[in-house]
Formats: structure tokens, sequence, C-alpha cells
């Protein structure tokens, strides 16, 4: 390993001759050669420590570091290091080179050193220091990298970016066999070493061109100087070749003085200086003007600017613009920061005003703002409490504070913390620079005056420890000391106060200090103080209280007492007992003194005796000479403790019985604490005690009762005639006036009383509802006072009626708009036919007069069979109708029947067996009953088809499935039409009215239509090109202006419409929405495997493609909009439309513009995100209810409905059904016992036409019997479905029906037998009154029954039942129960709480059925009404035809003179003459550009082919006969309307003869303009 030596023993290089030693040749050879591998295991530890220091990272020993830069890693990071926008550490391969230490190198490794050259080439490091990557990889050239490297280390310290890489050559060591090996590996390669030491040079003299530009730069600004001209030095000086800084175009005249007079200075001095100089060895720039001068007088006039400036923005008063003067850089002044905005403006504005000339030069501006600038870091640091910060800022030279102590900084810097705080407070931001110095001068202030009261204090002390209290009191009163409150008088006090205090601290080892500080001092002399105020009330109570003893005082002892002593040991209960203690105390005292003095004597603390004449009022601290105390009086000491004795003694007796208040005035006394803890002591002896205390005390009650007792039972016994009396008379008076009080208290609130009775119902009836919809289990009892709500009242038979009724002509209107609409969609084309060629005039006027008599009535339903046909009064025909109607309820509500045979006809057929028949059975989901059913088949059937024929995921979306089409086909019908238009109306109005858009994103469509209108207008064929792909459309400028304009309007308008369809989620059919929901998960049961978002773009494909894109395209076709009779939407809003219908489709299936539409990709990121959007209101749409849930369906529905389902069917669509389902038979009903094959059975062969009209409906000898039978085979009947197998008589009955016949039973016994349980009525035997009740009851039924509708009426097994008395009816219902317990649908250990659970369901869908059957009223108004609005359109639409049709047939007969019809006396049109043929050659057909060739016939043979056009007697039919040298070969007819359907569907080449090609466009207008003028 390599160590650096110390520079004094610094080695001399290797291979050089020491000590004259001689070498031969070889020698000398051989140590060149180890001195190069030296020099370059020098270079190499250069590199090594360098990248070291920009990496922060250890690199591998030197003699291992060209192997450890082979793979890159270290390059790359180096590359990291100066670039790193261009190379991150996730850009490097293998970063932390474990595939490298795991495997070696690896090809990718390759890429790191890639990154690396990249990176230099970035920054700009000359080229020709590049390594090549095989040199690094393959180790060809490892030195090139090595000296690459050092040109790097030079390039970034010149750029600041990287220290600069050491010199190591003879300070580093290597062993002989490293330098050895070094050698070896060189030699090995054959590789030429690089001159390290010219890398400089080379550096320099690749970047020589700057300075060459940098110079003539200068030379220029000088030469514009010279001519004086401003603008031209200013354009000069712009130059950025001249790197000069801060050149503001508007001090342009400035720039030129000063360089000016900047250039003659230096020219006066070089002239005095070059005088004796030859001119040759003059230097131009001794007179010109160097770069660093000119940016000198650039700044300086830059500053004088920048400080007028300042001085202007002062005056303002502004400290915004203040400020940002300052930071101008051309101010050349220290760093300003903006929290201190204000601090500025104030100061320098005071510095303004107090100059004379009212104007701050630079020299000022600097001083102040670089002081100003310290005191806001000052303040700075104080804002955030960072005391640090603030000594620091403190101790800063350029803040220039006067007296500055430097060990005072920390005081300094507390005091200034507080004054900020106390400044915020006030509002003040920062403190100015005076206000921090007198902090600093306060803070010295305080500091000397500390430094005096340590003075003062010695002398304190010092007068302490001699015992002279006038020296004490002297140093006392020093002003240094400030000692408050001291008095001359009290000086003895005084001292033995503090040298008592003293003494205390001399004697406390852990005291640190001997000697009293100033705080002790002070709390010494106010404790002095204190006990002088003592003094004086002690002597006031004694002379007091003596006084008043001896009779010279007036009052009472309780306030001379009280103002003497604590107040709250004097008790003013005790006032008494203190004057006879006082006094007899008093006069004890005195009776032996003989000799009485004036002085009293107090001893304070224990320890200082105090004196005072009652005479003369002196008072001392010491013994008086001559001190003669006055013994007969009661000194303090005794007359307190006296007060004390007695009012603790009264405590004592009073305690036990003391309120609370009293106790507490107990505490307050001087010994209630000690007496309070044994009043608890005694107290908690007398609780453990407690036994024994309640014994005692209860004997003494007993005793003292039993004594009472025995008293007033004697007074009894002796008045007991007496006694009886008045308890008689009191009992009577007491209960009378509670009576009537009673009484008379519900005659005051009768109002209240109902009320609350009717509350107290309410709640019971309240709480029995909630009992029988919330239990489980409802009590009989509850039951039983709710079977009255499953009677049918005459309402429910009208509502019912009105129901059927509306939704027969529902059903009817529905059809006859389905015919209108499909006959006008056909009038449509027609017309539009005859707009673009008059020859389908007659068409149009033989479909008008179809359209007429539909409109007159042709359509109605023809209800004459109700009395013949199938619906006569025979037996027979009842049979078959009963039948009939069976066969269709067993279809209804079995959905698989119907599945099975929708797959078993061809496509084309059960698409129209769909539209008619199944939608018919299911009365187009008019209710709820059968939309609940309608959708059970759905379901089924798409269940059927998944499992059946789905094989991939893609089939649903790519194929056409049978069931998604009739889920579309119906929800896009009546039912679902009104919630499309709500959906999509306002947005589809919106764009449609918008006159401005016009979106077209299909080059190739704006390109035929351009090329089909010059034809047609011209005549002549268009030199473009027919076919043509989407890029040679973009090169047109008419098809890309378009184009480029569209896309944003196109992605404005998209998102209105999505943001409608996504916010009206809840308008979208539940039916639709379950469907989704059925399709999504019986394509992931089929295929687990498939994602979310293969699942959702299904769901998209039904929801959006399948049932709102074609809307939105066709908003007219689909009654999304209103349009007028005659009124179209134009091409251009149909195109818009459609644009906008393309993108929400690509967006619904995730599916990018890509191929073809690649010109859209530019919305390519707008079609994710509003996938993601769509992705969501999937979900959501298929988070439905189940439709049991939905609908609250369940199998015994149909038993508690007052009506029949009734549907409107035609005798057609009877017949249809019948015929499929005995064609399918095996396929659908393969069981032989299945239901469907013995209705099948008895139904028989498929009936006539006839058999269902009846005989004579049709004229036998009628020659149109087929068109009438036709006609009369849509004849409309109504079939009121029934079961054939929910309810029999016999004893075969299924649970089912079981079940439903017991309940029926059990109510009308429950309704007039009361009882706990179901078993206990039944084993209860019913009473004669009870089976009168039932009787009555039955015969009201039985009037109600007969006022019935035939459709609505009970089976007759039923009415059998009811008739049944309440006794049999109780019998037969045990039987019932008997047989549903051995199947298991009751159980007699729960008394037979099911079947009453069935009845309390019953009884709550009852409820439901009503409120559903209301709302399906108000809907079968709400859409007859719209179909009526809609028919009334149709009729609007057929009158406009009518008009039209008039105005064409006007117009031809006077302007048509090739062609007219003729009206004869019955108004039917004549045929038209016959126009004359034409004859053309296939060569002038060919110039026309009519003809565009014909197959193995030359171009130059056209002439000898001609070509004869016939017009037929069938309107707009041509016969075209070809002949070949006059001989005919072919014969062909053309329809006119083929052809305009061609054009309209953009075919513009067709072909005739299967061999002439002609044009199309160009055809019809040949056409038109030989036949029919145009």
């Amino acid at each position: 390993m390599p160590h650096e030596e110390m520079p004094s023993l610094q080695r001399p290089r290797y291979g050089s001759i020491v000590d004259d030693e001689r070498l031969s040749a070889e020698e000398m050879d051989e140590r060149r050669r180890q001195n190069i591998a030296y020099e370059y295991l020098c270079h190499l530890e250069e590199a090594k420590r360098w990248m070291e220091v920009c990496l922060v990272e250890e690199l591998p020993p030197t003699t291992e570091l060209e192997e450890g830069l082979r793979n890159g890693v270290y390059l790359a990071k180096l590359a990291k290091f100066f670039a790193p926008k261009m190379v991150s550490e996730k850009k490097i391969y293998d970063v932390e080179q474990t595939r490298y230490k795991k495997s070696g190198l690896h090809f990718r490794h390759t890429d790191n050193t890639v990154q690396w050259l990249r990176a230099m080439e970035a920054i700009g490091l000359p080229k020709i220091f590049y390594p090549e990557t095989t040199d690094v990889y393959d180790r060809k050239n490892i030195p090139r990298m090595i000296y690459c490297i050092h040109a790097l280390s030079l390039y970034l310290f010149k750029l600041g970016i990287a220290p600069q890489i050491q010199d190591l050559l003879g300070k580093v060591d290597f062993t002989e066999e490293e330098i050895s090996n070094m050698r070896k590996e060189l030699e090995k390669y054959g590789i030429q070493m690089p001159s390290f030491s010219k890398i400089g040079g080379i550096l320099a003299n690749e970047l020589s061109v700057d300075e060459a530009a940098l110079h003539a730069a200068v030379i220029a600004i000088n030469e514009a100087v010279e001519k004086g001209v401003a603008e031209q030095t200013l354009v000069t000086l712009r130059n950025p070749n001249a790197v000069l800084n801060l050149v503001d175009d508007r001090l342009a005249q400035e720039y030129q003085k000063e360089l000016w007079e900047a250039k003659k200075r230096k020219e006066e001095n070089a002239r005095l200086k070059n005088s004796c100089i030859s001119e040759e060895e003059r230097d131009a720039y001794e007179e010109l003007l160097t770069q660093a001068e000119i940016q000198e007088s650039i700044d300086k006039v830059n500053r004088l600017a920048a400080v007028d400036h300042i001085n202007t923005v002062l005056r303002e008063g502004d400290p915004e613009k203040t400020l940002l003067a300052l930071q101008k850089p051309e101010a050349q002044l220290p760093a300003v920061y903006p929290f201190a905005a204000v601090m500025y403006q104030h100061e320098l504005f005071s510095l303004q005003s107090q100059n004379p000339t009212n104007y701050l030069a630079h020299e000022e501006l600097l001083i102040a703002v670089d002081m100003l600038s310290a005191v806001a870091l000052l303040n700075q640091a104080l804002q955030t409490n960072d005391l640090v910060s603030v000594q620091n800022q403190l101790r800063s030279p350029t803040i220039g504070f006067n007296n500055l102590d430097e060990a005072c900084v920390e005081r300094y810097a507390n005091a200034l913390l507080a004054i900020k705080q106390e400044a915020l407070s006030h509002g003040q931001d920062n403190l100015s620079w005076n206000e921090i110095q007198n902090c600093i001068d306060m803070v010295n202030f305080e500091i000397q005056e500390e430094n005096d009261r340590i003075v003062a204090v010695g002398y304190i002390n010092d007068a302490i420890d001699e015992g002279n209290p006038l020296k004490t009191l002297d140093t006392l009163l020093l002003p240094t000391a400030k000692i408050k409150n001291v008095y001359p008088e009290y000086a003895q006090h005084y001292q033995d106060v503090l040298y008592e205090a003293k003494q205390r601290k001399l004697e406390d080892s852990e005291s640190a200090s001997k000697v009293l500080w100033l705080e002790e001092i002070q709390q010494a002399v106010d404790e002095a103080n204190e006990d002088k105020e003592r003094t004086r009330s002690w002597v006031t109570l004694v002379i007091d209280v003596n006084q008043y003893m001896e009779g010279k005082k007036s009052g009472d002892i309780l306030s001379i007492l009280t103002n003497g002593l604590n107040a709250n040991d004097v008790l003013p209960e005790c006032a008494d007992k203190y004057h006879d203690a006082l006094l007899k105390a008093k006069q004890s005292k005195a009776e032996n003194v003989y000799d009485d003095g004036p002085w009293l004597k107090f001893l304070m603390k224990d320890k200082y005796d105090y004196y005072y004449n009652i005479q003369s009022e002196e008072d001392s601290w010491k013994m008086p000479n001559s001190c003669s105390l006055k013994e007969s009086w009661l000194f303090a000491r005794d007359i307190e403790d006296i007060v004390l004795h007695i009012t603790e003694e009264y405590i004592r007796e009073h305690i036990w019985s003391a309120s609370e208040d009293l106790l507490l005035r107990f505490k307050c006394t001087k010994s209630g604490e000690q007496l309070n803890k044994e009043f608890e002591a005694r107290k908690s002896f007398l609780y453990n005690q407690e036994e024994s205390v309640t014994r005692i005390q209860s004997f003494w009650r007993g005793y003292k009762q039993r004594r009472a007792y025995s008293d007033r039972r004697k007074m009894f016994i002796d008045n007991l005639p007496s006694v009886v009396k008045i308890q008689s008379l009191f009992r009577m008076l007491s209960a009378r006036r509670s009576y009537l009080s009673r009484l008379q208290f519900f005659k005051d609130h009768k109002n209240e009383i109902v009320k609350i009775q009717s509350l107290l119902r309410a709640n019971k009836a309240r709480d029995d509802y909630k009992t029988l919809v919330g239990s489980e289990n409802p009590p009989l009892t509850v039951i039983r006072k709710f079977v009255h709500l499953l009677d049918q009242s005459d309402l429910d038979f009208q509502e019912e009626l009105e129901v059927a009724r509306l939704r027969e002509e529902v059903v009817t209107k529905i059809r006859a708009n389905q015919q209108l609409e499909k006959d006008l969609n056909l009038m449509d084309i027609k017309i539009g036919l005859l707009v673009k060629n008059r020859i389908t005039l007659q068409d149009v006027i033989s479909h008008s007069k179809k359209l007429n008599k539909k409109k007159g009535g042709e359509m109605q339903i023809l209800n004459n069979t109700d009395n013949q046909g199938i619906k006569s009064l025979s037996k027979e025909r009842r049979k078959t109708l009963e039948t009939y109607q069976q066969l269709f309820y067993l279809l209804q509500t079995n959905p698989l029947y119907l599945a099975k045979l929708i797959f078993q006809m061809p496509q084309n057929k059960s698409t129209k067996f769909m539209d008619t028949v199944i939608f018919t059975l299911y009365n187009y989901a008019s209710n709820q009953r059968e939309e609940y059913l309608l959708l059970k088949l759905f379901k089924t059937a798409l269940e059927e088809e998944i499992k059946s024929k789905v094989d991939q995921v893609q089939d649903i979306v790519t194929g056409n499935p049978t069931v998604i089409k009739m889920v579309v086909s119906f929800n896009r019908g009546a039912r679902g039409q009104n919630t499309l238009r709500q959906l999509l109306a306002p947005v589809v109005k919106e764009i449609i009215n918008d006159k401005s858009l016009i979106i077209n994103t299909s080059p190739v469509e704006v390109y035929k239509a351009w090329v089909n209108q010059l034809e047609t207008q011209t005549g002549e064929a268009s030199k473009l090109p027919y076919d043509v792909t989407t890029e040679q459309a973009l090169t047109y400028p008419e098809v890309r202006n378009k184009l480029e304009a569209s896309i944003e309007d196109l992605r404005r308008v998209t998102d209105k419409v999505l943001n409608s369809i996504i916010s009206s989620l809840d308008l979208l059919p539940y039916g639709l929405r379950y469907i989704a929901k059925v399709l999504k998960n019986s394509i992931h049961e089929k295929f687990p495997d498939a994602t979310e978002d293969e699942l959702l773009k299904i769901v998209g494909n039904l929801l959006y493609y399948r049932y709102m894109n074609p809307a939105i395209v066709a908003p007219d076709g689909f009654d999304i909009i209103d349009m007028t009779a005659g009124g179209q939407i134009s091409p251009d809003q149909r195109r818009n439309l459609g644009s906008v219908a393309k993108v929400l489709q690509h967006a619904a299936s995730n599916k990018l513009f890509e191929g073809e539409n690649e010109h859209l990709s530019s919305m390519n990121n707008y079609l994710s995100e509003t996938y993601q959007e769509f992705r969501k209101y999937f979900q959501e749409a298929c988070n439905v209810a189940e439709p049991e849930e939905k609908f609250n369906m369940d199998k015994y529905t149909d038993v508690v409905t007052v009506s029949k389902p009734v549907i409107y069917i035609s005798i057609e669509e009877i017949i249809s059904t019948h015929s499929l389902l005995l064609e399918h038979q095996d396929a659908i009903a393969p069981e032989k016992n299945d239901y469907l094959n013995e209705l099948l059975e008895l139904l028989g062969e498929v009936p006539c036409v006839e058999s269902f009209l009846g005989e004579g409906a049709v004229d036998r000898n009628d020659p149109n019997k087929e068109n009438t039978l036709s006609q009369l085979s849509k004849t409309e009947i109504s079939l009121y479905l029934t079961s054939k197998y929910d309810l029999q008589d016999g004893e075969a009955i299924d649970g089912q029906s079981l079940m439903i016949k017991t309940k029926k039973l059990i109510i009308d016994v429950i309704r007039n037998q009361p009882g706990h349980t179901l078993t206990e009525i039944l084993e209860t035997p019913a009473t004669p009154q009870q089976e009168l009740d039932h009787a009555k009851d039955m015969l009201s039924r039985a009037i109600i029954d007969s006022r019935t509708p035939e459709e609505m009426k009970n089976s007759q097994f039923m009415i059998e039942d009811a008739q049944l008395p309440l006794e049999q009816k109780k019998r037969k219902i045990q039987r019932n129960l008997r047989t549903l317990e051995q199947t298991g649908h009751v159980s007699s250990k729960n008394k037979y709480q099911d079947i009453l659970n069935e009845i309390t369901k019953d009884i709550r869908n009852q409820r439901i059925y009503r409120k559903l059957r209301k709302a399906e009223l108000s809907k079968l108004q709400q859409t007859l009404e719209a179909l009526n609005r809609k028919t009334a359109f149709f009729a609007e639409q057929i009158n406009y035809y009518d008009t039209y049709i008039k105005t064409c047939l006007d117009n031809l007969n006077r302007k048509n003179t090739r062609r007219s019809i003729k009206l004869d006396g019955k108004g039917e049109p004549r045929g038209p003459k016959r126009a004359k043929p034409v004859k053309y050659t296939a060569a002038r057909l060919h110039e026309k550009g009519v003809l565009l060739g014909i197959d193995d016939l030359q171009t130059n043979q056209f002439k000898n082919v001609t070509f004869d056009i016939t017009s037929t007697e069938d309107v707009g039919i041509f016969d075209v006969r070809t002949k070949l040298l006059g001989v005919e070969m072919e014969k062909v007819q053309l329809n006119i309307q083929d052809l305009l359907q061609m054009q309209y569907e953009g075919v513009a080449v067709m072909k005739m003869f299967d061999k002439v090609k002609v044009n199309v466009n160009l055809l019809i207008y040949l056409l038109n303009k030989k036949f029919y003028g145009k």
C-alpha cells in the first residue's frame, strides 16, 4: 500500500542518479521503465484520493483501482456528483456491485461508462480527453481513462464544482513488487503513457476561443466610448463576450460619461508614464480600459443611481420599496433582511432627515445598513429566544454598541429578551439601535449598583460583629445598601435581631456563606419592625383590660379582647366568663402588691425583653436604669392564657352538638386543631363501640316508648265508645272528600283525559304493529288485531280495475306507436330519396295512404271477439281459453322455458319473437310484478347464453348476444325512454343548439364529402383519387385545419356529456343495472381469472355502448329531443354527436386512439382519465339489490293480489307462440311429466285464425280473404292468467297449496273466536254467539264477492270453504295442519307458529302491495300521457308529409313538361310519358368520367361499344343495353333508389355487367340531366 512521506523527507524521483552512481545503458533503460510505472501509480493514487473526496466513499487500493473502475459504477457515481440532473442513482446499473461481485462483468456495465461520458459532454469538457468505452470495459487503455479523470478534475476545479487534485509525485511510496507488476502490465498491453503534465495547456488551448472573444469585445467598447455615442456604447456593453454584469439601458448616458472620463484619465497617465518608451514597446491596455476597469465604471454609475433611488423611496415612506431598493446589487450594500423592512425605513429616514442636505451618501448608507442589518439579526435572535445567537450578535463588531463589557454579554442578552417580549406585547416588532444601547447602559448601571451594595453588605456585617447598635444603624442607612423601613429608634432591636440571625447562619453547617446578604438583612429589619407592631398591640391590650377591670375604661370586654388578641380566639358566647375570670385574676394578683411601679415588661419570642412606661409612654428594648414594674396588673401572657382556657372549655362542652359553621369557628381558634383531634379520637372510639352504644340507647328509648304506650292505651280503653265514633266519622268524611275531589278533577280535565286515552290506545296499537312487523314470532293476539287488513274494499277493486284499464291502454298505445314509428321511418327514407330524384313520388303517395289509414284507426284493437270465437260462452271454447291462460301464466312465471326457446330459434326469428311475444307476455313490464318476472327471464336467459355460447371473455363485446339485445331494446323502449331523455336531453340539446360548434375528426370522411360535392356540382370527374388513406387526406389543408380546431372543442363537449352521465347514476333503470350485475357475476363465474378491468369493460359495453351511445348519436331516433314535423338534425350536428360518442366509447372500453386514429393520439391521456371515472361509475352501477328485495316479491305474491294478471296479445302472436312451443317441445321440456307438456297436450294442434274469431267472422267468398285474415290476425284479446297447479281441490294437494288454503281458514276462524294460541282456539268449542258472528261475516263477504268483477273473484273451492260453519272449519284446519306437519311445513312443538308467521307476512305484503299499486297507477297515467303526446307528434308528422306530397304534386303538374302526373276523376295518378332513350359510346362516357374502365378491353376499343339507356314504365327503373360492333351483348336494369343509396353510403364506384366500372356520382348526374331536366 502506498504511504505519503513528510515533506522534509521527500525522496528523489524513482530512477534518478544519486551519489554520482554510474549505470549502463540497459540499467538506465530499466530505471526509466520503472520510473514510468512509478509515475503512473502516483497518478492513480491522485485520481483515487480526488474521487474519494468527491464521492465521500472509499475506493479500492491503488493497485486494484484499474480493475475496480472497469464496471463503471464509480465513474457513474462521479457523473452523478457533477451532473446530478443527467445521472440519477436509479440509472446506475448494479449500483451496489452485487452482480459484479457475484458473477463478474456484465455487458450492461458499459451503460455506466456511457453515462459518465455523456455527463462530461454535457458540462463542456473537451472531447480530446475522452477514452473509448472499450478502453475501460475491455481494459484496452486504462491510463487513458486516468488521464481523462485528471483533466476532468482540473476542469471542475475551474468551474468551482470540485476541489483541486493533489500532486503526489515523489510523495508516496510503492513496493518494488507493486512497481514491477505495474510495469509488466503496461508492457503487456503496449500502452503509450499520456502526458499528464500537459493537461493544463491542452485545456487552455481548447478554451482559448472565449479569451479572444473577450479581448475583441473590450476593444469594441473602448472604440465606442471614443466615438461618444451613448447608444452605441450601450450595445457594445451588452455584448455577452464582454462578460459585464448589471448593465442598465436607462443609464446609457451616465455610462458613456464615466467611461469617457476614466479612459481620458488612463490615457493621461499613460502619456506621462510612456513619454520615454518607444511605441512598439507599449502595451495596448496602458491606454485602453480593461474589462475590470469597465466593470468598475459600470458599478460606480450603478451605485450612484441606486443611492439616488434609495433616497427617493425613503422619502416616499414605503418599507417594501425601501427594502427592494436596498436589495439591488447595484447599490453594493450589505445584505438586508425582509423581516426588518419597517426598521430600515424608519431608521434610514431618520438619518436622512438629520442630514443637512436631506441626502444619504453611499458611505453613510453602507455604515448605516451594515449596522441596521446587525440589529435586524439581533432582533431575529431575540424573536426565537436563541440566547447563544443573541450573545454572538452582540459581540459583532459591525453593530457598534458603546460600553459593551464582554464579561456581561449573557446579562445583556437576558435583559434584551425581556425588553423584546414587552415590545412585542405593545405591537412593536423590532428594537431600535438606541433601545438596545439604552438596555446595555441600564444593565451596566445595575451591575455598578450591585457592586456598591456588596460593599455596603460588608460594612453592615462588620458593624453587627462589633455589637454597636448605633454603628449598625449607620450602615443600614447607607444609600448604596437600599435597606427599606429603617427607624433610628429601633437601633437596639435591629442589632439584637441581626446578631441572632447571623449566629444562626454561623451555626448552620450547610450554609456556604457566613455573612448576611441584603435579602437576609432586609428580612431581619422587617422582622424587627413587626415585633414593634406586636408590642404596641400588647401594650394596648394590657392597659385596656386592666383599666377596664379597675373601672377606669368604658366599653365591653369583648371589643377590648378582640382588638388585642386574635379575633378567632375570642368567642362572644363566653363574654361573661372572660370578664369574671379576668376580674378574679386581677384581684388575686393585686392582693399582695404594695409598691406598684409604672413599667410594663413583655417577652418577645421568648428572647427579647421590651419595657413600656405607662406614665411617660417611654419604651425600651433593654432594662431601664430605674425600672419598677407594675405588679398589680395582669400582663399580656396572663390575659391570653385566661382567654384561651375559657375558650377551650367552651369548645369541649359544645363540640358534640355544634353545627358545621360552629365547628369551622372552633377550628379557627388557637387550640381548635388540637381540640378537633381530641373530638375525632373520641368519636372514633364511640364508632368502635357502636354496638354497645346502640344497645344502651335502644334500652333507654324502649323504656320511654313502652311507658308512653301504656299511658296512651289506658286512655283509649277508658274512652272506647268515643274513639269508635270518631274513627267512623273521619273515615266517611275522608272517603267522600277523596271521591268528590277525584270526580271534579276528571270533569275539569275532560279533554286531557280523552287525549291521554287516545295516546295510550295509539301507543298500544303502535307497539302491536311494531311487534307484527319486527318480531320474529308475533303472538296470535297481535295478528288477530290486523287480520282485517287482508280484506278487500271497494276502493281496492276500483283501483285494480283502473290499473288493468290503464295497463291495457298503455300496451295498446305502445304497440300502435311502434308500428307508426316504423312506417314513418320508412316514409323518411322515401322522402329523402325523393329530394334527390322525383321518380319515387308515386311510391311516396302510396305509402302516405297507408299511413292515413293507420292514423284513422285501423291500428286500434279489435275487441269484437268478446261474444264470439274463443271468448264465446261455449264450454269447449272456454276450456281452450283457460288452457291458453294457464299456458301463458306458466311461461311467464317459469323463465327457463322461454330462455330455452329463444336459443332454439334462428337469430332473425328470435329477435322478432322478443319484440312481439315476449314483451307482450310481460305487458312491457307495466307493473312491478311483470318487471320482476321479466328480469328473472333476462337473468335466466343471460346465464344460459353465457354458459353455452360464450367461449372467451371478449365474445360478449365482439359478438351480438341475444339477451343483451333484449335488455337494451326493452330499456330503450317506452319504459326506459324517459330515463334516457332525463339523462341525455339537456346536454344533447346544448350541443345541437350550439350553431358555432363543428366537429369532424375523420380526415377521410372530410375528403370524400369534398370530392363528392365537387363532382355532383360540376358534372366533371375530379382529378383527385377516390380512395385515400388518413395520411394522404391529412396532406390537404382543408382537412388539417378543421381537425386541429375540432379536437379541443371535442374534449370540452365530451366533458359535459360525461358529467351528465356520471352525475345521473340514480336515473339509470334498475333493470339495466341488475342485468349488468348479473352479466359481471356470470362472466366472473365462468372465467374466474378475468381481471376487474376486463369485467368492467363488459359492463361498460352494455351500459354505455349498447344503451347510451346510440341515443347520443341519433337523439331524434330515440326521442331524446323533441323534433317538429319536418324538422331534422343537420349533418354537422349529427357529426358532432357522433364524435362525442366515439370518444366516450373509447374511454368506456379503455381503448386508446392508435393505428388509423393516430391523428387523435393527443387525446389518449384524456381517454385514460375518463376511463377511471367510467370505471367507478360501472362499479357503482352494479351495486344494486336483488329483485326480490327491490320489488318485495316471493312465491305467495300472486295469492294476496286482488286481481289476476292480465296480458293483451294478438291472435297471430298466440298462434306463433303455440307453434314454436310445439316445434321445440323436446328441447325446452324434455321430461314427459313436465307441466308444459301437459298443457300443450290439452291444447292439441295449432288452431287457425278463424277458430279464434269464430264462424262468420270472414266471408268465405271474399276474394281478399287472405288479406282480411292477415289483418284480423292482428286483433288483440285479453288473457287473465291463472295457474293450473297452484290450488286444487282433492286429496293430493301439494304443500304450498295446502298452506294457502289453511291460512284462509285460520283467518276466518280467528276473526270471531279469540285465544292466546292457535292450539287453544282449535281445541275450544265455539259459542253460539261466535257461530252467529261468523255467519254474518261470511254473508257480508258473499255480498262483496257478488259485486266483484269475474277476473278478480276467488277460485271455486275457496268460496266453498268460506261457506263452512266455524266448527267444521276448525276441524278442517286441524286435518290440514297434521298434513303440513308431516311435510315439514309446520310444527306442533311451537304451537304452529310457522303458519302464523306466514299470515303476518301476508298482512305486511298486502300493505306494501297497496302502496305499490298507487305508485303504479300514477306511473301508468304518466306513461299514457307521454304516449298520447308521442301519438300526437306522429299525427302531426303525417299531416306534414301529406302537405309536402300535395305540394310536390302541384309543382310537378305545373313545371315538369318532360314527365307529368295527372289526376283523374278518382284522384289516382296516371302513368307518366316515357322519356326518349339516350345512347352513348363507351368512349364518350369515358370522356365524361362516367365510365372508368371495362375489363379485358383496351381504351382505344371503347368506340366500338355503345350503351342504350331507356326509362321503363316503372318509375325510377332504367334498362341499360350494351352493344359491341352493333351486336347486343347484355342487358341490365338500374334502380335510381339503389344508386342514391350507394351515394348516401359513400360508394363511389360500381360494376355493371360484372366488368364495366362506372362512377356512381356522375351516373346519377347523367340520369338526372337527361331524364328529369335537372
